[in-house]
């Protein structure tokens, strides 16, 4: 159900990560094997095919709504620009649709029930970037490339983009302890996101930016402590399996849910 380039981009990360998780360990007593990682397998094989049509379907919408309204000048002189600084320009515009989008999960009741899925995680790896609910990544992503799009970015800019987001979102989430003093407030590392994942009162709605921290930092949502967090997770219960959290959050829509930092805070974490 994946093709061969799939596997293989698979098969690399895993050969990557799994060593450095085990060389540089943040939890040297986690297991590869932790709980529930089949599930996060299953995410990671099979979770993509789901998002890239939804994807397709939604940023075709959105063009077809905004894209008379783009000045062509402006795509223009985008596109004059050499690709180098196209990519960073694209990294920027993103991430600040990345943040937004991240900050409206966490903000709306109705898009915490989905968001909740990938916060349910309670031992942080490589795997954990997997497990996202389609509807959460396919907005979010949305959110990140129909600017990009809109704009007229060059196909070039865009790649390198997915690329630096694909490698950075499954690093993040790594059990590693590599840090980028003094870079940490300008590239978004594991102690900058494990802290958007802690289950503490004070972390709670911090840390949304995908690879910039200091998108979080002008907005007064950064939080990255000295310390590492001593618990992941959400206390609001959250099924283990796949297709029970692929429903969850359409049969918990009838449930009252309180945004963090609000009538139930220690549900909301992250």
């Amino acid at each position: 159900m994946f093709d061969l380039i799939d596997f293989k981009a698979v098969l690399v990360i895993a050969l990557i990560f799994i060593p450095l998780e085990q060389l540089l360990p943040l939890h040297g007593e986690q297991s590869v094997t932790r709980r529930h990682w089949l599930n996060d397998v299953f995410y990671l094989l099979f979770n993509g095919i789901v998002i890239k049509f939804g994807m397709l379907l939604v940023i075709g919408v959105a063009m077809l709504l905004i894209e008379r309204f783009v000045p062509v000048g402006l795509t223009a002189a985008v596109q004059s620009q050499p690709v180098w600084l196209q990519a960073i320009e694209a990294l920027l515009i993103a991430d600040i649709g990345f943040y937004l989008a991240h900050r409206a999960f966490h903000a709306v009741p109705f898009l915490w029930r989905f968001h909740a899925i990938h916060h349910s995680i309670e031992e942080m790896d490589w795997l954990a970037a997997h497990r996202v609910h389609p509807v959460d990544q396919i907005l979010t992503k949305s959110a990140s490339f129909v600017p990009l799009f809109a704009l007229g970015f060059s196909a070039e800019a865009v790649l390198i983009y997915v690329l630096i987001y694909q490698w950075q979102s499954v690093f993040i989430h790594s059990n590693t302890r590599i840090g980028f003093r003094p870079l940490k407030w300008l590239i978004a590392s594991p102690q900058f996101h494990h802290w958007h994942h802690a289950n503490e009162r004070q972390a709670f709605d911090k840390n949304f930016a995908a690879q910039l921290p200091f998108l979080d930092l002008i907005a007064g949502t950064l939080f990255m402590p000295p310390r590492m967090p001593e618990k992941y997770g959400v206390d609001q219960p959250v099924p283990q399996l796949y297709h029970q959290q692929f429903v969850h959050p359409f049969v918990a829509a009838a449930e009252p849910v309180a945004p963090i930092g609000e009538a139930t805070p220690a549900a909301k974490p992250d």
